[in-house]
C-alpha cells in the first residue's frame, strides 16, 4: 500500500486516517508495533504484573527525574485544558538547544509514532525499508503493512564491533526508499561510527530518506546526527524521552528533520499531546546535569555486569545502551524460561542470533539478582523448558511473521 502524499482534503485527522486504514487490507491484517508490544508478547503470562523483575524491555528503572515528576503533579489540576501552546514551548526549547529551527521539530507522543509514520510515506511496493539484522523490528513492521519490502542486512563483525554494516545496506538499496539506522542499535547496544553514518547520508539512493533513530543516543559518547538536518539533508533523526530521561510509560518523543519531510507526516494527522508529559519533557530538557548524572549510572550498572559476564565466559556485545546480547550457548528461549521461572524475566531473542538474549541493564540489585539466577540456571539443565502458558493475543500470533 502507497500512502497518497497529498490527500485530496487539506488535512485528514488522525480518527479518519485510521477509519481509512481498517479498510486496507495489508494494515487490517498486520498490526504495528512497538517495544512494548514485541516485549509484552515475548514475556510470560503471571498473576501480578507487578511481581518478579524485569529487564527485558529497555525501560529505565530509575523513572521520571524529581523535577519531572513534581511538574506532572503540579499541570495536573490544569488537565481539562489541551495547552498547545506548551508543545510549541517544548519543541522551541529543544530547538534551540540544538542549534534547529523550531519548524525542525515535531513532538510526539514518544518516537514510535513518528517511526512508523516515515516508513509508511517514504515506502512502498517498490520502495524498500533497509535495515541491520538483529536490529529493531518496529520499522519493519511498519513497512510491512504499508507492503513494502524490508531488506535485512547481517550486522558487521557480528562477534566484535557488532555494527551497522553502512556499505552493504546501501548495496542493497537498489531502489530509493528508507535506510534505517538506529545508533545505539537495539538489541547489541553498539554504536556505528559517525563517519560510516556520514557516508550513508551521502552515499543513500536519490530520494531515500536516511531514518536516524536516536533513542538511546544520551547513553553513548558517539557524535550525534542533528547536523545533517541543519544541512538540508534527507533525514529525520528520532528523539525519545523513553530511556535516559525513563518516560516510557509517559510518551514524549521529537521527530527532527527539513520542513517538507516532516510535512510528510500531516497526513496522518495531529493531536494534542498529554499535558503531563510535555511538563515533565520541559523540566527534563531544563535539567542540566540529568544526562550526565543517568549516563553515569546506567554506564556504571552495565560495565560491571558486562565485566563479570566476560569473566564467566560469556560472550557479549561491546554496548554503550542501556542494553546487550548475551550469548548463552543454547537456545536462548530455554534461558528465557529458566530465567522466568526465577521471576527473572529477560528479553528476547532475535531469529537471525537465537543463542543469544537481550539483557536490559537494571538497577544494582536487580543486576545482582539477575547474576545469581542466570548462574544457577546455566549451571542447571534448561532442556524442554518452555515460557509458561499465557493468553493469546493478536500480536503473540503474529510475532514470527516478520522474521
Amino acid at each position: 500500500m502507497q500512502i497518497p502524499l497529498e490527500p485530496a482534503c487539506n488535512g485528514l485527522s488522525r480518527r479518519s486516517f485510521f477509519r481509512y486504514a481498517a479498510g486496507a487490507s495489508a494494515l487490517a491484517s498486520l498490526p504495528i508495533v512497538t517495544e512494548a508490544h514485541l516485549a509484552m508478547a515475548a514475556r510470560p503470562h503471571f498473576a501480578d504484573p507487578n511481581k518478579g523483575i524485569h529487564i527485558d524491555a529497555n525501560e529505565n528503572p530509575l523513572g521520571p527525574s524529581d523535577a519531572a515528576r513534581q511538574a506532572m503533579i503540579d499541570i495536573v489540576p490544569r488537565g481539562g485544558r489541551y495547552l498547545m501552546n506548551l508543545q510549541e514551548e517544548v519543541e522551541a526549547i529543544f530547538a534551540k538547544q540544538e542549534g534547529l529551527a523550531p519548524e525542525n521539530v515535531r513532538a510526539f507522543a514518544g518516537s514510535s509514532d513518528p517511526l512508523h509514520f516515515t516508513v509508511l510515506v517514504n515506502t512502498s511496493a517498490d520502495h524498500p525499508l533497509v535495515v541491520a539484522d538483529p536490529g529493531y523490528e518496529a520499522p519493519m513492521w511498519a513497512a510491512k503493512a504499508g507492503g513494502a519490502p524490508v531488506i535485512k542486512v547481517p550486522l558487521a563483525d557480528a562477534k566484535g564491533t557488532a555494527k551497522h554494516d553502512i556499505k552493504a545496506m546501501l548495496a542493497a538499496a537498489t531502489s530509493p526508499g528508507v535506510i534505517y539506522i538506529c545508533n545505539p542499535n537495539n538489541p547489541t547496544g553498539t554504536c556505528t561510527p559517525r563517519e560510516e553514518i556520514e557516508y550513508a547520508v551521502g552515499h543513500a539512493p536519490k530520494g531515500s530518506v536516511v531514518l536516524i533513530d536516536e533513542a538511546y543516543i544520551h547513553l553513548c559518547d558517539e557524535p550525534r546526527s542533528l547536523d545533517f538536518v541543519k544541512e538540508g539533508k534527507d533525514v529525520v533523526v528520532l528523539r525519545t524521552f523513553s530511556k535516559l530521561y525513563g518516560m516510557a510509560g509517559v510518551r514524549m518523543g521529537f521527530a527532527i528533520g527539513k520542513p517538507e519531510l516532516l510535512k510528510k507526516l500531516d497526513y496522518f494527522g495531529d493531536n494534542s499531546l498529554p499535558i503531563t508529559a510535555l511538563a515533565a519533557a520541559k523540566a527534563s530538557l531544563l535539567d542540566a546535569d540529568l544526562v550526565t548524572t543517568r549516563k553515569k549510572i546506567i554506564g556504571d550498572v552495565r560495565k560491571d555486569n558486562l565485566t563479570w559476564l566476560r569473566s564467566q565466559g560469556y560472550a557479549v556485545t561491546p554496548s554503550e545502551s542501556n542494553c546487550f546480547m548475551l550469548d548463552t550457548r543454547r537456545p536462548g528461549k530455554e534461558v528465557m524460561a529458566g530465567m522466568a521461572a526465577k521471576e527473572i524475566f529477560i528479553g528476547r531473542i532475535w531469529p537471525a542470533w537465537p543463542t543469544q538474549v537481550r539483557i536490559t541493564v537494571g538497577t544494582p540489585t536487580e543486576m545482582m539478582a539477575f547474576q545469581k539466577a542466570f548462574t544457577e540456571v546455566m549451571s542447571g539443565s534448561t532442556a524442554g523448558l518452555t515460557m509458561p502458558d499465557r493468553p493469546a493475543r493478536r500480536v503473540d500470533r503474529t510475532f514470527t511473521e516478520i522474521a
